[in-house]
């Protein structure tokens, strides 16, 4: 197979957009969701209803839910690969209207599901039930803030064009822009994906142009940008007083499964600690021979002359090794992917931009979306997201589709692991200072950006949802002033920023998500939480690994606290957070050691 022919097979789920079983699929779903409606509305919070009532009703809903997340992921999977293809398009909407319909006509279970478990809290600890002990928990957290059922419905109904409109402009007018960028002297007109990719392009001049190009445009339509996040943004805090909720964040603390006083701890320590990401970036200045960075270079790759692109084959070769090194049972599901055709690596014209893994839980399996073109940096994407396979791999076999997904704080854990594991298989096989001097600075630029720059912009949004709260206007400058002030918090005077960076905040699509906020400090946590794993694994070698193969197994069946038991650390303490910046703070230290 060529290396631009790397593409996904969906078949195992549906043969194309046309295959007849869509439809068959579909009206089964929809003939269950009438006989769901007929034998359980108003049926289930009463005293009659068991605990072994409740234990079947959740086996017939994660069959339900399985078959009906198989549409989504075919449909989504295959417009993400061909977005040109109008079938495909309008499949993905079909589906998505479909999965609309249906969650509206299901939303009495979460309501009528959620008053029973509260209600009856006995129900958490029932033998038959012990499987979904957390999930209950986790139910009985979400009920305090439900509303009624048809409340629900018109929440529903009017996100469908109100927030979630707002969300599909701001993504529709950033990817339908050009911009002229100076491309290693060569002007050219590029869209959004292709600009955005030259941000860690290795010729400086080019990096440069690319920042002041693509943010000095979007600084022009910052009226769009700016209208639709203050709708998105306020329409938020409508919702958070309407539901009951503590804080602005206090919705997504629940869906992360985690605490406010978890969350405080480790946005404390970061601040306490931006010292050490400063000194990387004072020592990453010295190596490019620069006075200060600016922000074209706090990305940009450190390249070594012995470091070549690596072909496909190479690329497998070097994940098989760093995963099999660790766990036989690891190489098997990456080799699993790789002979399944799970990886859609081509490069191609109206393909999505970015990458990613989407677990099949059906299938027990996972497929992963990347642009493979052999350098450094996406040789980490496949390690990363073949993690991402691997920890559903784990949990699919082990938990049932309730208890699968773990959360979104330890999603990443697997993953951020797996790009460790790389990066010690490179140092060990590296010839020179230089290569290791390349591998760290891509380890510290990725763990910089997702610990530290990340919590800028929880910093960042956290002051939006103020701003509303004292009636400040929300307009385009406004916001750009919270933009900086956050990420002045990490960088201090560390870097200098270009005047076209204050519209930063346009661009970044999690704070255009609908009904999802805080997508932010899951990945510091998620970070420092693996940073802290990692260096367990360094003290216990590979003893470590069965107990780390647990956590991943658990999926969702435990919480966070629970997690970090298994492999004896306790989350709800600084002193953990802490265990990840010592991490990232040899990182640092091996770096200056080979920089001369």
């Amino acid at each position: 197979m060529k290396e631009n022919e790397i593409a996904w097979d969906l078949s195992e789920i549906f043969s194309g957009h046309d295959d007849p079983k869509i439809s068959k699929t579909m009206d089964s779903l929809h003939k269950q969701v009438e006989d769901f409606v007929k034998t359980y509305k108003g049926k289930i919070n009463v005293p009659s209803f068991s605990a072994k009532d409740l234990y079947e009703l959740f086996k017939k809903q994660e069959e339900f839910y399985e078959n009906l997340e198989e549409l989504a992921l075919f449909s989504h999977r295959s417009y993400d690969a061909n977005m040109t293809i109008p079938e495909l398009e309008a499949l993905k909407n079909k589906i998505d209207d479909f999965n609309t319909d249906t969650s509206k006509k299901m939303a009495f279970f979460e309501l009528e599901i959620g008053k029973l478990v509260y209600s009856r809290k006995e129900l958490v600890d029932s033998p038959i039930l012990k499987d979904y002990r957390h999930f209950l928990e986790k139910i009985r957290r979400d009920v305090p803030h439900q509303l009624s059922e048809i409340e629900e419905q018109l929440i529903l109904e009017k996100d469908q064009y109100g927030v979630k409109a707002w969300s599909s402009l701001q993504g529709k007018w950033l990817n339908t822009r050009e911009f002229e960028v100076e491309v290693e002297g060569e002007k050219k007109v590029l869209s959004y994906g292709e600009a955005n990719s030259l941000i860690t392009h290795p010729d400086r001049a080019t990096r440069i142009s690319a920042n002041k190009s693509i943010y000095g445009l979007l600084g022009k339509d910052q009226e769009v940008f700016s209208t639709a996040l203050r709708n998105i943004c306020s329409d938020w805090m409508k919702i958070t007083k309407r539901r009951k909720y503590d804080s602005p964040m206090h919705q997504s603390l629940i869906t992360n499964d985690t605490t406010q006083i978890i969350i405080d701890n480790l946005m404390k320590v970061i601040e306490e600690n931006v010292g050490v990401y400063r000194r990387y970036l004072r020592l990453k200045a010295k190596l490019m021979n620069l006075p200060k960075l600016t922000c074209a270079d706090v990305r940009a790759p450190i390249k070594a002359p012995s470091m070549k692109n690596r072909s496909w084959n190479q690329a497998k070769e070097l994940v098989f090794e760093a995963y099999g090194n660790v766990d036989k049972e690891f190489e098997r599901c990456v080799n699993d992917m790789i002979t399944k055709n799970h990886i859609d690596a081509a490069v191609r014209k109206g393909k999505r931009n970015g990458a990613y893994c989407d677990s099949w839980n059906k299938g027990k399996s996972a497929f992963i979306l990347l642009s493979f073109t052999g350098a450094l940096n996406e040789i980490y994407t496949l390690a990363h997201e073949l993690g991402h396979a691997i920890h559903a791999y784990l949990a699919s076999n082990e938990q049932s589709y309730f208890n699968v997904f773990p959360g979104y704080t330890v999603a990443e854990t697997a993953s951020t692991f797996g790009e460790l594991l790389m990066t010690d298989l490179l140092l060990n096989k590296a010839d020179s200072n230089e290569e290791k001097r390349s591998l760290l600075a891509h380890v510290l630029d990725d763990a910089g950006q997702a610990a530290f720059q990340v919590s800028g912009r929880a910093w960042f949004e956290q002051s939006l949802y103020d701003a509303i709260e004292n009636g400040e206007n929300l307009d385009g400058p406004t916001i750009s002033k919270y933009w900086c002030a956050g990420r002045d918090r990490i960088y201090g005077n560390s870097v200098e920023w270009f005047d076209e960076m204050i519209w930063e905040w346009t661009m970044k699509p999690h704070y255009y998500q609908p009904n999802f906020r805080f997508y932010n400090y899951p990945y510091v946590y998620a970070q420092l939480f693996v940073f802290a794993l990692y260096r367990k694994y360094k003290e216990e070698g590979k003893s470590f690994i069965p107990k780390f193969k647990k956590l991943l197994s658990a999926g969702g069946s435990l919480s966070p606290v629970e997690l970090g038991d298994i492999v004896g650390l306790d989350i709800t303490k600084p002193d953990f957070w802490k265990l990840g910046i010592k991490q990232f703070e040899e990182f640092v230290n091996e770096f200056e050691k080979v920089m001369d």
